[in-house]
């Protein structure tokens, strides 16, 4: 019982940070004030990291936020090293905001980017994760999904750190992941947006 509050943490640090992100970019396409960054000498990288950066704040304060109710209002113990959460909440967050990022340079209207935001990240979060079903019983195409998304490495990072008392020497394979996914999530937001108008 006591994985349940951890595990819904994993969901909402998954879709919130990535719609906020995602938001931040195509709200300038569409009021068109995105031509300022055509016009400077700001490279993508640059331009995505100064998008990114004021929801990964607020997305850290969310996690603090989780963490205190978890403990506080549902009384789950803490067993494991809060380095190794705060770790791999850092490493999480970046993965998912650069998921927003990511769903930003296929979108044009916020609308578009809402919606998918939402498939995107809910979905995998609730099927594939582990949150319902164990990843260990997943197969195919769903197996491969629960290890690619980054929300199923979070899951065994927060519900390890809260209930197993786990620290980096056995999570840092999760915390791995999750940095690969974040530097190829934003690798491939940084080739695919454009620096000038079509």
């Amino acid at each position: 019982v006591h994985a349940i509050g951890p595990g819904v943490m994993a969901l909402i640090l998954a879709f919130i940070p990535a719609m906020l992100t995602a938001l931040g970019v195509v709200r300038e396409k569409e009021l068109g004030s995105i031509s300022n960054f055509y016009a400077t000498p700001l490279t993508r990288l640059e331009f995505l990291l100064g998008k990114q950066l004021p929801y990964l704040v607020i997305s850290l304060l969310n996690l603090a936020m989780l963490v205190a109710l978890n403990r506080l209002l549902f009384g789950v113990p803490f067993k494991g090293s809060g380095l190794t959460l705060a770790l791999g909440g850092l490493l999480y967050l970046l993965a998912t905001t650069s998921l927003g990022l990511l769903i930003s340079a296929f979108t044009r209207t916020q609308i578009a980017a809402i919606l998918g935001t939402v498939i995107i990240t809910t979905l995998p979060t609730i099927q594939y994760s582990g949150l319902i079903v164990p990843r260990s019983s997943l197969e195919g195409g769903s197996a491969l999904m629960g290890h690619v998304f980054p929300a199923g490495h979070f899951l065994d990072i927060a519900v390890g750190t809260f209930t197993k008392a786990l620290d980096l020497r056995s999570l840092w394979p999760q915390c791995l992941a999750l940095l690969g996914f974040f530097l190829v999530a934003s690798a491939l937001s940084v080739w695919l947006l454009k620096k000038q108008e079509v």
